[in-house]
């Protein structure tokens, strides 16, 4: 079975599948590595896919404390040497994201590139950053996870997608079905995790960022501003940038085949540049 024993004790679950040049994917608050089913379904043939479930989420053992930024990208840098990969492609999504800007630093030396899917450097907004969410209304999402998480969740799940981007009843079908397959996580994890997006702030990273770096999101995206995108393509060097239209938070899932096409773009542009 695909577990990683890690220094503490606790054991991570990863999905490891498919033949090629690797490529991890990190998923987003209170989901797990089954988010990436589609992915894993139409792109095993072009990479080889790694998608850990973050600590504490889908199969992941819980720790008493470590559901922030450091103890995630920790986790990941140990899978990284469990498995012993190199040049690959990171790609994350939502609080993966800043997962992923964090463990850039350790795992410089074994990734060709980076994908940042519906991210933003800062959750929360500020007088010198517009493009977050009201620290009031993630309050306010708090305060739901602690009543009813399950509830809370269910509401997030809601806004991750736009108006009409789920009309087609098969793919409408198939996200369910999907998103029913991805257990909740303790109201301890998902509470912690929450107060780790709200307080994260990324912006410095962004300058030292010297890898081919992706940045897609959808222009109808209302957890992860469309803004934050923008902003992090400015100050990302070696970064291209691409918005799906009429397009929420999850574009691997309602724009799967021009998501799937862009990674593989950018991957083959990563190993002409390298040659």
């Amino acid at each position: 079975m695909p577990w990683c024993n890690l220094e503490d004790g606790r054991r991570l679950w990863y999905e490891d599948q498919g033949e090629g040049p690797p490529l991890v994917l990190l998923h987003g608050w209170c989901m797990s590595s089954a988010v990436w089913r589609f992915q894993f379904e139409t792109l095993g043939r072009t990479f080889r896919l790694i998608a850990p479930d973050l600590r504490g989420h889908g199969q992941s053992e819980t720790s008493p404390e470590g559901y922030d930024f450091a103890g995630f990208s920790a986790d990941v840098h140990e899978l990284f040497l469990h498995l012993d990969v190199r040049d690959v492609l990171l790609a994350g999504w939502s609080l993966g994201v800043q997962v992923a800007l964090l463990a850039c630093a350790r795992l410089r030396e074994r990734l060709s590139g980076l994908a940042l899917i519906s991210g933003t450097p800062r959750f929360t907004s500020s007088d010198d950053f517009s493009h977050g969410l009201n620290a009031i209304e993630i309050a306010g999402m708090s305060v739901k996870v602690r009543r009813n998480p399950a509830k809370a969740l269910e509401g997030f799940m809601a806004d991750m997608f736009s108006n009409g981007e789920r009309n087609d009843r098969d793919l409408d079908e198939r996200i369910r079905l999907l998103l029913a397959l991805i257990p909740l996580p303790d109201k301890q994890v998902a509470v912690q995790s929450l107060k780790a997006l709200a307080e994260a702030d990324m912006r410095g990273l962004l300058p030292t960022i010297d890898l081919p770096t992706l940045i897609i999101n959808g222009d109808q995206d209302r957890i992860c501003l469309p803004d934050a995108s923008v902003y992090m393509a400015r100050r990302i060097p070696a970064s291209a940038h691409i918005v799906l239209s009429d397009c929420g938070h999850a574009p691997f899932l309602t724009h799967c085949n021009e998501f799937n096409d862009a990674i593989t773009s950018f991957s083959r542009s990563i190993f002409e540049q390298g040659r």
